[in-house]
């Protein structure tokens, strides 16, 4: 409830809807199903060492369990995460004796998202997740079927894999955790975008057979770079500023997480280099519907942003080393612009001198 209107979006009826559609997982018996989730929950901890000894962050920060889940048990969670980033910043879009309808069918529409990304998401760390927890240290969620499903199709070692995955989701929660301000910095953001969502925007739908087209066209382009998924598309010019921060510190969280990832090197992953060729192209795979609902949905986008955000990480590393790169955690406005992460030297210029 937001005012005297109801939230266009039901997030109970979207964990209901997404944990009904979400697709079964690979076919696993039961004793490798239950080494998969002891392995995951313990080498969380061991990650987070390698993160926090090659990053310089979340020094005597306490060390918090992961949460090993199913398909279902993300979708629920990344519904809780949403609803709370959400809470009293969408607008009151409906009133009357049909709001709840209404709000019901956009509830519906998310499930279908949360279910369609349920098969994809190896591993999340959601900040706002665990209601009065969140603000110890959110969630770290790993998804057991998709990172065994993963592993199968890339033909590597499954330890390397799994810790692989973990550092990964570990370098986003030390982020959020040792950095004090970014929790509420992206909170605010998320605030400002969708409190600038009018009616015309809340109408969209009708607009959806242009957008596909326009997805399809991009496909179709050397680079794909137009826009950042549906909402890019369909945002204001007035969103536009809003959106470019927080499409920038994406960019930004993603590719530190893929360079500590690989740059903890085969000492700690003996088989890195082989899981991120193997991994980079299954990146790219999928048919054209899929990859027209990637593109609709960000995940093409998102896939952009590990590449870019990885190499302004390594860039500004090796000119600075990673204390020149933490600077950017110092302040908001330390943070890189879209146009800096595409140049790195402009960054360094403006924060390095």
């Amino acid at each position: 409830m937001n005012g005297d209107g109801i939230s266009p979006v039901d997030w109970s009826v979207a964990a209901s809807a997404g944990q009904l559609l979400a697709r079964g997982g690979p076919s696993v018996g039961p004793d490798e199903a239950r080494a998969a989730v002891v392995e995951l929950r313990e080498v969380t901890a061991v990650a987070e060492g390698h993160v926090r000894e090659l990053t310089g962050l979340g020094a005597g920060l306490p060390v918090r369990a992961s949460e090993v889940v199913d398909r279902p048990g993300w979708v629920r969670a990344a519904a809780d995460g949403l609803a709370a980033l959400t809470a009293d910043a969408l607008p009151a879009a409906y009133s009357g004796p049909f709001g709840s309808v209404l709000s019901g069918t956009a509830g519906m529409q998310a499930g279908m998202v949360l279910a369609f990304l349920s098969s994809r998401v190896l591993g999340q760390y959601d900040p706002f997740g665990g209601g009065a927890d969140s603000d110890a240290g959110g969630r770290l969620l790993l998804v057991a079927p998709n990172v065994v499903g993963a592993q199968r199709a890339l033909h590597v070692s499954a330890a390397d894999f799994r810790l692989w995955v973990c550092l990964h989701e570990c370098t986003h929660r030390v982020q959020f955790t040792a950095v004090p301000w970014l929790r509420g910095y992206f909170a605010d953001e998320v605030a400002k975008l969708l409190r600038g969502i009018d009616d015309k925007a809340l109408d969209a739908v009708g607009r959806l057979p242009e957008v596909i087209r326009s997805a399809r066209e991009r496909l179709r382009t050397p680079d794909g770079r137009s826009a950042t998924g549906l909402i890019e598309l369909l945002s204001s010019p007035e969103q536009r500023a809003v959106l470019d921060r927080l499409i920038a510190l994406s960019t930004l969280l993603e590719g530190h997480a893929d360079h500590v990832m690989d740059a903890v090197g085969p000492e700690v992953v003996p088989s890195v280099a082989v899981i991120r060729q193997r991994f980079a192209e299954r990146r790219k795979g999928g048919g054209l519907l899929d990859r027209v609902l990637r593109t609709l949905l960000g995940v093409e986008a998102k896939v952009r942003q590990y590449a870019e955000g990885a190499a302004f990480t390594r860039q500004v590393v090796d000119a600075v080393g990673m204390p020149g790169f933490n600077a950017v955690w110092s302040a908001p406005e330390s943070l890189p612009s879209r146009a800096e992460i595409l140049d790195p030297d402009r960054w360094l210029a403006r924060v390095h001198g």
